[in-house]
């Protein structure tokens, strides 16, 4: 049997069949689609987070107080120590040490007037603008201060426009948890950033947070540093710095390709399970062309009979069933990334901010994910075929 044979034979079955056709290729196809739609979506969200994640620069290491990994009881029963001031301060001393962060969260009321917003309030030091790489469009931020930082605040955009509105807040004065405090700065557009929005936020002086917070320690520390070092040696500047102040290692440090590393191992993660939510519907259009694999293997048994007579062999019998297969597997593959491109577009055109990341990998993917589809659903309605007695399949028939 030639290969034109095997493509005759399966063409003019397919055509005969229509409906069943058609039914099995849309089956695959909303298969094919659900994974790609959710694979590409969950792609694009990985990538649109790193970026964000990376816009606040990419030599950047965290200190947090404890230890990340405890083991045994004498771990968990050790005190920690907090963060301090001093210890902020004392980084700046290391060498390729650029910006110094402290850092302390909390939220509370804001008011202007009859004006009042609930909202995050950031307790940092000056240095917090430009090793964040964010910008200042009015005014300027925190200054430094030798001693008790003096009341000043610093507004993230959303703030200053549910306050003040178009007008210009320089110098005004506001309460930020029932104290008062004068705007010095206004924060650029900076959008979310994994829920958080950073335009939703007030900074005000570190040693007053503290204060304001009833606080003895810092949240975080943020380090910046040259580019003539590595993370790693930085890290290790900075440890050594930290446990002798401390008397042991009761903090944890993250450098940015850490926390970048583990951010994308959790987001790859996550696109991989989405996409096999998308895998049921494939899942599922399988199962259909096995089911009529099996129905058409029965209903052609004169036809197996007759091949098998006229000299057919067994191997050849096998190789146009699940030619059968893959064809129809493949035919739904095609389908279903035609209409994965159709909705993405839509989606793009509907929602332009949506990140969307195709990948060439991903349409293989898809294309090799449908023949091993086929070649799996028809693989056991095949061998049946071929196994057929062909003088028992022509009796039948």
């Amino acid at each position: 049997m030639l290969s034109g044979d095997y493509l005759r034979l399966t063409w003019s079955t397919l055509r005969s069949g229509r409906m069943r056709a058609v039914l099995t290729v849309t089956g695959i196809a909303i298969g094919i689609t659900a994974v790609m739609m959710l694979t590409t979506l969950g792609e694009g969200l990985r990538i649109y987070v790193l970026e964000n994640f990376s816009q606040f620069g990419s030599r950047i290491i965290a200190i947090n107080p404890g230890k990340s990994q405890t083991g045994g009881m004498g771990a968990l029963l050790s005190s920690t120590q907090p963060l301090t001031l001093e210890d902020a301060q004392s980084l700046r001393s290391l060498p390729y040490a650029i910006e110094v962060v402290p850092l302390v969260q909390g939220a509370g009321a804001i008011e202007f007037g009859r004006r009042v917003r609930h909202t995050d309030i950031l307790g940092t030091g000056s240095d917090a603008a430009s090793a964040w790489r964010f910008n200042v469009v009015l005014g300027r931020f925190l200054p430094q201060s030798a001693g008790y930082s003096q009341p000043f605040a610093v507004l993230g955009h959303k703030v200053r426009v549910e306050l003040f509105g178009s007008a210009n807040p320089l110098g005004s004065f506001i309460r930020v948890g029932g104290e008062r405090y004068r705007v010095i700065g206004v924060m650029e557009e900076k959008g979310q950033m994994l829920g958080f929005d950073l335009d939703d936020i007030v900074y005000i002086p570190i040693d007053r947070a503290l204060t304001l917070f009833n606080r003895t320690g810092l949240m975080e520390i943020d380090i910046t540093y040259r580019a003539a070092t590595t993370a790693e040696a930085m890290a290790e500047r900075i440890r050594e710095r930290m446990i002798a102040r401390h008397g042991g290692e009761d903090f944890s440090i993250m450098t940015q390709d850490e926390m970048l590393a583990s951010l994308d191992r959790i987001l790859g993660i996550l696109t991989l399970a989405i996409g096999g939510l998308g895998g049921i519907s494939l899942l599922v259009g399988a199962i259909g062309i096995l089911t009529i694999m099996v129905t058409t293997v029965r209903e052609r048994r004169g036809e197996i009979g007759l091949l098998r007579a006229i000299g057919a062999t067994r191997q050849q019998i096998l190789r146009l069933f699940l030619a059968e297969a893959v064809l129809l597997a493949m035919a739904g593959g095609l389908v279903g990334l035609l209409l994965s491109a159709l909705f993405l577009g839509l989606l793009a055109l509907a929602i332009p901010a949506l990140p969307i990341q195709i990948s060439p990998l991903f349409l293989l993917l898809a294309l090799g994910l449908s023949f091993l589809v086929g070649l799996a659903a028809g693989t056991l309605p095949a061998l049946q075929a071929s196994r057929l007695n062909p003088v028992v399949a022509l009796q039948g028939e």
